[in-house]
């Protein structure tokens, strides 16, 4: 029997989580609430969770650094699944969202927000999430290698010339794939929002340019004078990388 999506709602507002189990089962999805970090924890213990909808303010410790802790322990080995983020703020500070894509969150929505919006988001994260581009399909390749780089797009694992392998999130990895799959191409930040986050780019938002920013230290790219990911000025960027196409990163 096919099982519904599993979300996990993290906030300390009651009636929020009233609302949101509520409308998130009414629409198809099992729907468990956490009014805590120590509660979130404890429902991912008992839980295959599949997205999680985590506020920024919490009372014993705030989503950001919940969201860093969750990614830290993704990178461990047999440590908690990478699973999508879709953080909440309560004011629409540029700062507050940067931050959040800095630690790791897929998307992010602010309070006070429409129901359908927030399942418009999950659904959309969780399309993305399980979305197989063309070369990712079996009969592909399964290693991207650039620069001496290469990426493992089955364990989505980014090694480097030296072979030290970097686990990504699930925004670095898309961006990554976005970039092997336009090589030598200048993608401005709309398109990239719209491939990304799968909704235009709205005004004065820098969620790109940190994401770029986040991957060029991954690739250890200097951002001043960058070799692989580079800044066109008034346009946006390009991976300048030819891209050979493996079985296998071994």
């Amino acid at each position: 029997m096919e099982t519904s999506d599993c979300i996990l709602i993290v906030d300390d507002d009651p009636e929020i989580r009233r609302l949101l189990v509520d409308y998130l089962q009414r629409n198809g999805f099992t729907a468990v609430a956490a009014r805590d970090g120590r509660e979130m924890w404890h429902a991912l213990d008992r839980h295959v969770v599949d997205l999680i909808v985590l506020d920024l303010m919490l009372p014993d410790s705030d989503g950001l650094t919940l969201c860093r802790d969750l990614r830290a322990r993704s990178s461990l080995p047999m440590g908690q699944p990478n699973i999508p983020v879709l953080m909440l703020t309560a004011r629409g500070e540029e700062a507050d969202r940067i931050v959040g894509i800095e630690m790791g969150a897929d998307d992010y929505l602010v309070k006070p927000f429409n129901p359908r919006e927030l399942l418009a988001r999950i659904k959309s994260i969780l399309r993305r999430t399980r979305a197989l581009p063309p070369n990712l399909r079996p009969e592909t390749a399964r290693c991207l290698c650039f620069a001496g780089w290469c990426l493992d797009t089955a364990a989505r694992l980014l090694t480097a010339p030296d072979g030290v392998a970097t686990p990504l999130s699930g925004g670095e990895y898309r961006l990554l794939r976005i970039l092997l799959d336009h090589p030598n191409r200048v993608l401005n930040r709309d398109q990239l929002t719209e491939m990304i986050h799968g909704r235009e780019a709205e005004a004065y938002d820098r969620a790109i340019d940190v994401q770029i920013s986040r991957l060029r230290q991954r690739l250890r790219d200097d951002s001043r004078e960058p070799e692989l990911i580079k800044t066109v000025r008034g346009e946006g960027y390009v991976l300048a990388a030819s891209i050979e196409t493996r079985n296998s990163c071994v």
